[in-house]
C-alpha cells in the first residue's frame, strides 16, 4: 500500500473503526433482542460505509494503477477529473 496517499489510508482506517463500532453496536442489539427492522437498517448502513470505502480503494488503485510513478501533470488532471466521476458515480 505505499502508493496509496497517507491522507486516504488514515481517511481509510478512521472509517473502518466506525464500521467496527457499528459491528459493536450491532451485537448489543442482538442481545438487546432488538427488532429484525432497527438491526437490517444497522446492517444496511454498515454494507453502504463498507461500500464507501471499497470505492475509495478502488479509486485510488486506478491512480496507482494509471500513472504508475509518472509526474505527467496532464496526465495527473485527467485522473483527477476520471477519480471525481467514478466517485460520485457509484455512490
Amino acid at each position: 500500500m505505499e502508493r496509496i496517499d497517507p491522507k486516504v489510508i488514515a481517511d481509510v482506517k478512521a472509517r473502518l473503526k466506525r464500521v467496527e463500532g457499528q459491528a459493536r453496536g450491532l451485537q448489543k442489539m442482538l442481545d438487546e433482542a432488538r427488532s429484525c427492522e432497527e438491526i437490517l437498517t444497522q446492517l444496511s448502513a454498515m454494507r453502504s460505509a463498507i461500500g464507501s470505502i471499497a470505492t475509495i480503494l478502488m479509486v485510488e488503485n486506478l491512480e496507482a494503477c494509471l500513472l504508475d510513478g509518472r509526474d505527467d501533470p496532464s496526465a495527473q488532471e485527467a485522473i483527477a477529473r476520471a477519480k471525481k466521476l467514478f466517485a460520485g458515480f457509484v455512490r
